[in-house]
Formats: structure tokens, C-alpha cells, sequence
């Protein structure tokens, strides 16, 4: 039992400190993200994550000190749907997975280009080996 309660000690400590020790796996900002040919709704979805998402989550979704990698299994779409992206741009999202803080509404993001943005993810996700799969709670 102390021992848990040191470790508990040690992971909050690291994060107030800002330091890579974190409460959930990728807080040091990076998971490595391979990105191979897209399609062409998502080469232009590409252009808009870059525009509207990047300086949070990072180039090509790989996540930052600011925000996390949307290349991540969490992210997958049996667990968040595209309709659960769409509303995350638009409505904001409260901090549940990660130690980032509330994610605002992205106001001036065309649906347009939040399909692009979505298509670009997905395509991404599945060359990394991120496939729809059950979510279990």
C-alpha cells in the first residue's frame, strides 16, 4: 500500500511539473505516425488539419505538449465516431482521456473541411494500424 501511494505521488508530481511522467501514456506530446499515399479528400483534409489542428495536435496528428495524438487507439471509431469529431470541432470537448485541459470549439472550421480533416485521420489511423474496434467500458 505505500508503495502505491509513492507511485501515485511520483506520477502527479510529474505532471505538475511538466515533466513526461503522466497519467496517461503520451503527455511527452509524440507517438511516431508513419503517413503513406492518401486519397485526395484526404490529401485535402491534410491541408486543413495543418491549418486548424497541427499547433495542438501536432504534424500529422503524431500529438504535442499542447494536445494529444489523434493517431492513437483511443481514437479509434468503434470508440469516437466521425460524428463525435465533427461535435468535438464544433461543441468543444471536456478533458476525459488526457491531461491537456478542455479542447474549445474550433469556430471558422467549414464542415467541409472537418470532413477532410476527419478523412485524412482515418486514412492515417488505418496505415498505423488503427482500426475500428468494439468499445468496452
Amino acid at each position: 500500500m505505500h508503495k502505491r501511494k509513492w507511485a501515485v505521488g511520483i506520477l502527479f508530481m510529474g505532471f505538475f511539473l511538466n515533466s513526461p511522467i503522466t497519467l496517461a501514456g503520451h503527455f511527452n506530446g509524440h507517438v511516431n505516425v508513419k503517413v503513406g499515399a492518401l486519397s485526395a479528400a484526404a490529401q485535402k483534409g491534410q491541408l486543413a488539419f495543418d491549418r486548424t489542428c497541427s499547433a495542438c495536435h501536432g504534424n500529422n496528428g503524431e500529438g504535442s505538449r499542447q494536445g494529444p495524438p489523434l493517431i492513437h487507439a483511443i481514437y479509434n471509431p468503434g470508440h469516437h465516431s466521425n460524428q463525435s469529431c465533427y461535435s468535438a470541432v464544433r461543441n468543444g470537448v471536456q478533458q476525459h482521456h488526457w491531461p491537456y485541459g478542455n479542447m474549445p470549439a474550433q469556430e471558422g472550421v467549414s464542415f467541409s473541411d472537418m470532413a477532410g480533416i476527419v478523412k485524412f485521420v482515418r486514412e492515417v489511423q488505418q496505415q498505423n494500424g488503427i482500426v475500428l474496434r468494439d468499445h468496452e467500458m
